[in-house]
């Protein structure tokens, strides 16, 4: 990493130092020169975006208002909401909530009840 100021490689082995012996152990594993204390924090809402580049709050959004209002309820949305982040987390719960609704459907048009 010697792309570091010089005021920036005195930070830089500051905090190194600073360290517990085991901390400083892994850094020295993956490399010191590699190493970058000063990266800047990932933002959360680009974290939990999900493959359209869409947050939870504008696919909940989006989909209530395909919605009319007068059929769904706050624990409507707030279904919505929740198997919105099951989905987008990738948890099992939710996923396998998610396929067997695509299933069921897939079933009861094949039966001709929809």
């Amino acid at each position: 990493m010697n792309d570091l100021s010089e005021e920036d490689q005195k930070r830089k082995k500051a905090i190194f130092d600073s360290m517990s012996p085991r901390r400083q152990k892994q850094i020295l594993k993956k490399g010191y020169d590699s190493w970058n204390p000063f990266q800047p924090p990932k933002d959360p809402i680009d974290i939990r975006r999900e493959r359209s580049r869409r947050t939870t709050h504008m696919l909940v959004r989006e989909f209530l208002q395909t919605q009319s209002a007068e059929n769904y309820s706050n624990e409507y949305g707030r279904g919505v909401m929740e198997i919105c982040l099951g989905i987008i987390n990738q948890d099992d719960r939710y996923l396998g909530m998610y396929e067997f609704s695509v299933w069921y459907h897939k079933l009861l048009e094949r039966e001709g009840c929809l």
